[in-house]
């Protein structure tokens, strides 16, 4: 059963009105938590597509550059996406149940998912105030800080150029072996590996390409000016 038809039974069990802990509760356990993952950035991508008052198909197509979506699945994707956009929970009951499913696996598989967020964020080229404020409420129930939340977003949304040290989560006060260990331990969690190994899907992983691009542009730009 491929991953798309599982979440497709998942979100339809949704919209035939089953409370949403117990669909979560049923994917809590492997291989179902890269579904439960996926279900999550679809899920809460719908509800950001709306945060702008435009839907298009330009957030289904932006799932392609996380998720591989074989051939002919187009129209499932979209009738998953369409279906998480039209349940009425709102995005913040669907980020609380997602910090809960993840609760005690610490934050990288949150970390992953809101970068996934990002991702669908830009898929109409532009990011939005309220996009914004909706990804920066979703972090904070995640339990997210602010500067994590910063640095995410200097990874991931283009225009205007990334502080380099919120890229990696410190300060220009940081000591530079310390500064030296956090690009370190950046480039080890952006590994396709670890990110499999923490329930990321296999598909997902092309994420970490544009990360590891970010986390090394600034350690080479903060290296090079001290």
């Amino acid at each position: 059963m491929s991953i798309w038809t599982r979440i497709s039974a998942a979100l339809s069990s949704l919209a035939s009105g089953q409370p949403l802990s117990e669909v979560f509760d049923r994917l809590r356990t492997p291989p179902e938590r890269s579904v439960a993952f996926t279900i999550a950035v679809i899920a809460l991508g719908a509800k950001l597509a709306k945060a702008d008052g435009a839907v298009t198909r330009d957030e289904v197509r932006a799932f392609r550059e996380v998720f591989v979506i074989a051939p002919g699945e187009e129209d499932n994707a979209a009738r998953i996406f369409n279906l998480a956009r039209q349940d009425v929970a709102g995005f913040d009951a669907y980020a609380r149940r997602i910090a809960t499913l993840f609760r005690g696996r610490g934050k990288a598989v949150l970390r992953d998912l809101l970068e996934g967020l990002f991702h669908v964020a830009m898929a109409d080229g532009e990011y939005h105030a309220r996009e914004d404020r909706l990804l920066e409420e979703v972090a904070s129930i995640f339990g997210l800080s602010a500067r994590e939340f910063r640095a995410l977003r200097a990874r991931c949304v283009p225009g205007a150029p990334p502080d380099p040290y919120e890229v990696l989560g410190v300060t220009p006060e940081t000591p530079m072996p310390q500064i030296r260990r956090a690009w370190r331990r950046a480039v080890r969690d952006s590994h396709p590996d670890v990110m499999i190994a923490r329930g990321v899907p296999e598909e997902a992983i092309r994420m970490s390409e544009q990360r590891l691009i970010a986390i090394n542009r600034a350690w080479e730009e903060i290296s090079s000016h001290r």
